[in-house]
């Protein structure tokens, strides 16, 4: 699948059928590995010049916007494909493929009733893509809330000693709670055990000989449990501090061990479901910016095709994805395909020494209608 098209318009001097013969002719001859589609556009309602020329003037801001969201739902997509391991797949509109759709492209009467004003199916476009937008923008900070909330305890869980949750680490066994004893629990830098378990004793008076044990250590800390009378809990922990050990308020109960994990079962849930939904939403309404887009991009054509080549309507619309080095040799095909007299007018720049931008507001200018769609 390419993921860089053209959606060119050539006016036509004879007939249509003819520029396409001749059109498929030079590209088969000169660039035959150049996909090329025939982009087929209704009789729109053109309504004044005037209004169309208003209307040009949002054409370019309303892509920009559309494609923008369309963009940002195939990265969402793309994320939460990567995040929960799904294989990725190729991205539809109404399970037909994206690239399909554009180069098959077929004009959704029901949906955009082409009698309707052009300014009314833009505005009606717009709309609809600001719509999902909000409500991706709703549903993303509800799965990133539920997100933090998860990476705020695994932070807690996975930090150092220093301020991690010890609950799963502390077992009912190693704590002793009596109505004169208690059990408190020191954070020993890992160079320090020595020390600590040559003087703990000596910190205090009061301390239970041999009461020390160590729970766990990581790469910077070692936790110990120690054992001594209550009322000289506040001196033990004034002298730790003083040699440079921390002790870690923490109260052994089982049923908020037991509310945490449930809380934390919740939340994990809480994220697959909210993952799972998302992406199914993201299918959807991909599909659903990307027709939206496409029929802009219909829009697009017509209304610069008539503002560049004057009224009836009267053009040729295609669909091309040249290869890098090829888009040279396809661009002078369509040159030569056009009405020659105004040519060296459209010339760019680096042939011209001068040119000017087209309605397409891109920076190469053609004498003829052109714009780029990157589907990625």
């Amino acid at each position: 699948m390419a993921s860089r098209y053209w959606v060119i318009s050539l006016t036509v001097q004879g007939s249509a059928s003819s520029l396409w013969n001749r059109l498929q002719e030079q590209i088969s001859k000169h660039s035959f590995d150049t996909p090329l589609y025939r982009f087929n556009i209704p009789n729109i309602r053109v309504g004044t010049l005037d209004s169309l020329l208003s209307l040009s003037d949002d054409l370019l801001k309303s892509n920009s916007f559309v494609e923008g969201v369309s963009h940002k739902i195939r990265r969402q997509i793309e994320e939460l494909e990567r995040v929960s391991g799904v294989e990725s797949s190729s991205l539809t509109v109404d399970g037909v493929p994206v690239d399909s759709y554009l180069t098959r492209f077929v004009w959704d009467e029901a949906k955009y009733p082409t009698m309707s004003p052009l300014r009314e199916i833009v505005d009606g476009i717009h709309s609809q893509v600001a719509k999902i937008e909000d409500d991706l923008k709703v549903r993303i900070a509800e799965y990133n809330n539920v997100r933090s909330q998860l990476n705020a305890i695994n932070r807690k869980q996975a930090g150092s000693l220093a301020v991690r949750d010890l609950s799963n680490l502390v077992k009912p066994e190693d704590i002793i709670t009596s109505e004169h004893l208690v059990t408190l629990l020191a954070v020993v830098p890992k160079y320090s055990q020595k020390d600590w378990l040559s003087s703990y004793e000596t910190l205090t008076s009061y301390v239970v000989p041999r009461s020390t044990k160590m729970l766990y250590e990581d790469n910077e800390y070692a936790l110990y449990t120690v054992t001594l009378f209550n009322r000289v809990a506040d001196n033990f922990r004034t002298s730790a501090r003083e040699k440079g050990f921390q002790i870690r308020d923490f109260e052994y109960s089982s049923e908020a061990q037991e509310t945490r994990k449930q809380e934390l079962e919740k939340l994990m849930h809480d994220q697959e479901s909210l993952r799972s939904s998302l992406l199914q939403w993201c299918y959807t309404s991909y599909g659903e910016v990307f027709s939206s887009w496409m029929h802009f991009c219909a829009v697009r054509v017509f209304a610069e095709s008539v503002l560049r080549y004057g009224l009836p309507p009267s053009f040729l619309s295609c669909v091309l994805a040249p290869s890098v080095k090829r888009e040279k040799k396809v661009r002078s095909i369509l040159e030569g395909l056009c009405d020659n007299a105004n040519s060296t007018f459209w010339k760019t720049d680096d042939e011209a020494g001068g040119g000017i931008v087209g309605l397409t507001g891109e920076a190469d200018a053609h004498p003829y209608v052109s714009f780029t769609i990157n589907l990625v």
